[in-house]
């Protein structure tokens, strides 16, 4: 059987795994798409191949801050296990790649059948909670130098790759700070030998 090259799923049994990607789909993950909206129902869950998905929260204030990030380490749509039906957040596309996409109710009857994806589905829950919390201490008591660190680092992580495409626009989007501060703050990156950019290229 070919491998998932998601993590969720290898970590399954092999007959848990087999059942489960019968009823997925191979997508794109395109580049600013939408994949789910707040209180909107959950019609599909993904388990990202390669790409990265943010899930972002919304205020009157603010376009968008990014309170969690999923790649080929996770899913998007964790929450159907606790028996959810509409998104708690919105969530798009950061960086271009692929992943298999499942229809929220089948991978509701799945997780009947399946005990092991159920356990596998809570403890990634888990680790979505204690980043969301990381997130929050972040925002609250780390400056942006630091705070874009640990964004890139995460995004490293997830993309594999040593360069990826991202704009001094978005990431200001992303971690709630002005334009100015995230310029200022890849200036001091780059000048530490941490991190080249150029055109919205980081390598």
């Amino acid at each position: 059987m070919a491998a998932a090259e998601n993590h969720l799923i290898e970590m399954l049994p092999r007959k848990d795994r087999a059942r489960l990607l019968e009823l997925c789909e191979k997508v794109p993950l395109l580049l600013a798409d939408v994949l789910v909206q707040p209180g909107l129902p959950m019609l599909h869950a993904y388990f990202p191949i390669a790409g990265v998905i943010s899930v972002v929260t919304h205020g009157a204030e603010h376009q968008g801050l990014e309170v969690g990030m999923v790649g080929r380490e996770g899913m998007l749509g964790a929450t159907l296990s606790l028996g959810a039906v509409t998104a708690p957040l919105r969530a798009l596309v950061q960086a271009p790649g692929m992943a298999w996409r499942i229809g929220g109710a089948a991978l509701r009857a799945e997780l009947l059948h399946s005990k092991a994806l159920q356990e596998g589905m809570n403890r990634y829950l888990c680790v979505l909670m204690d980043q969301m919390a990381a997130s929050a201490a972040c925002l609250r008591f780390h400056l942006i130098g630091p705070r874009l660190a640990r964004w890139l680092l995460m995004s490293h992580d997830r993309v594999q790759a040593d360069h990826f495409r991202v704009t001094h626009q978005v990431l200001a989007g992303m971690l709630g700070v002005r334009r100015v501060g995230i310029t200022s703050a890849a200036g001091g990156l780059q000048r530490g030998g941490l991190i080249e950019y150029h055109r919205g290229e980081i390598t």
